[in-house]
């Protein structure tokens, strides 16, 4: 570099646990990232200042990058070059990286920008490609083992566990659009028509759209994912339109999955978001960024659920209690888990048998949010109050779970990734119902205790369930047409 370059806040990255560099990325590989600029105004949903885009393609023209595209409202730029030019523009030293059996380009230390970038660009993703998120899901071992007794023969179809919790039976999905983001994977068709019919409901619309050369491309582990958020929030709002993004599994594809989803044509009310991370596998400029798109899509009516987590409090992180993100997203409505059978409902933790249990916990990144002033949210690991995590929960455990159908077989799947598309399809019902979009729902759902069934018995590891809110099923599972009267209540 021949000018002084200055950190981007936030920025500073390590290696993936257990991976180590074996080299320089290859020079002339191309590399494309997604530079992230502050807002316009202090508000959310202000776009980018055309003034700070402007500032932006004269760097990147400075340095041989080449800009993809603009996008004022999801206040973002794509650029691309090759690891040389990013190296050089970015301050990085960009290297190959071994992690199992499979390698990742990354970097370690912080992005640098130009001095008058300084304060206008908030996150650059991309740079870095590491698998960023995991699927949340679990499959269930076969019916017929004797290993599990007390799992469901046959598990339970969607619209039945809806009907468990009272969802309304006077309406449907059609009309209503909603959101899937996916990280890898993908459907076949063959296979949602086999469902529909099998389970004799209308069958719902499904898009597929690309995003940063992703594609519904079933083939590989995430198809039960893939079909598991589909075909739930399909059976519980029959008839919806269900547009599936499909983008890359890192920081710049997940990031660019949810900006293409909040400002499409399409204008889904909901955002359904099964995939994720521990908080300390994250940069702090990468969950500002997305916190602050989270934050947007309250502006535009949307609601966005997120699944808490399929590892307990330990969240796959090590040592310690971690919660989950986007699920810890103050803006984001966190899915916790229960088991649920004809004695009651639970805390879901399989730990003992190998198929998992809920997350949950309190966030050392995000404070507390207004809404959670009275719910005794408990300090978080490092001592300080907290976003505790998660908000809702519903019938997670993969031995009491879901009929789906992935790649022509039948099987039963749990997992907080179910509870993120059932509270989808719970919304969609309500949103029709109440003839408007329920949007941020948090004030609502926290001031409407009487709206759930409060989950008392259980534990996660680090947390344990209680009356009222806890790091396990935060408020607890739906009371189904008092949630539709709760999220009216805007």
């Amino acid at each position: 570099m021949t000018e002084q370059h200055h950190v981007v806040p936030g920025s500073h990255r390590v290696p993936a646990p257990g991976a180590s560099r074996i080299g320089d990325a290859y020079p002339h590989q191309p590399v494309e990232v997604t530079v992230v600029l502050r807002r316009a105004a202090p508000r959310p949903g202000a776009p980018a200042d055309p003034e700070d885009v402007a500032l932006v393609e004269t760097f990147a023209h400075r340095y041989g990058l080449a800009v993809t595209r603009v996008d004022l409202a999801a206040r973002s730029i794509g650029l691309i070059g090759t690891v040389t030019q990013m190296n050089s523009a970015f301050g990085v030293d960009l290297g190959e990286y071994a992690l199992d059996d499979r390698t990742y380009r990354g970097r370690e230390g912080s992005v640098r920008v130009p001095a008058e970038l300084t304060g206008r660009v908030v996150a650059v993703l991309g740079l870095d490609d590491r698998p960023q998120a995991m699927a949340h899901f679990v499959i269930a071992p076969p019916a017929e083992g004797v290993m599990f007794p007390h799992a469901a023969a046959k598990g339970f179809p969607p619209q039945q566990i809806a009907a468990r919790y009272g969802f309304p039976s006077t309406v449907d999905g059609g009309g209503q659009t909603v959101a899937v983001i996916e990280l890898g994977g993908g459907y076949r068709r063959t296979d949602l028509t086999e469902y529909v019919t099998a389970q004799d409901i209308t069958p719902p619309t499904v898009t597929a759209v690309s995003v940063d050369g992703a594609r519904n491309a079933p083939g590989d582990d995430a198809d039960a994912e893939v079909m598991l958020d589909i075909e739930v929030i399909g059976a519980v709002a029959p008839g919806v339109h269900v547009v599936v993004y499909f983008a890359p599994n890192t920081t710049r594809g997940f990031y660019d999955a949810v900006a293409a989803a909040l400002h499409d044509r399409r204008k889904p009310s909901v955002v359904s978001i099964s995939w994720g991370g521990a908080e300390p596998t994250w940069t702090a400029q990468a969950l500002d960024a997305y916190d602050a798109l989270f934050a947007d899509a309250a502006t535009l009516g949307v609601t966005v659920y997120a699944a808490a987590g399929d590892d307990g409090s330990a969240d796959r992180a090590g040592p310690g209690d971690h919660v989950d993100f986007p699920a810890s997203s103050p803006n984001v409505v966190g899915c916790g888990g229960t088991r649920l059978d004809d004695s009651g409902e639970v805390v879901w933790n399989e730990t003992a048998t190998g198929h998992g249990a809920t997350g949950g916990g309190v966030s050392v990144h995000f404070g507390p949010p207004g809404y959670q002033n009275s719910a005794g949210v408990p300090a978080n690991p490092s001592g300080r109050p907290g976003r505790g995590v998660p908000d809702v929960a519903g019938d997670a455990d993969p031995l009491t779970g879901y009929q789906v159908r992935v790649n022509g077989q039948d099987l039963v799947i749990g997992g907080t990734s179910a509870v993120a598309p059932l509270w989808t399809g719970l919304t969609v019902l309500a949103n029709k119902l109440n003839g408007t979009p329920a949007g941020a729902p948090h004030e609502r759902l926290y001031a409407n205790p009487s709206a759930f069934t409060d989950i008392t018995s259980g534990d996660n590891g680090g947390y344990h369930a209680g009356t009222g809110w806890d790091a396990c099923t935060g408020l607890g599972t739906p009371l189904g047409e008092r949630i539709v009267h709760a999220l009216g209540g805007a």
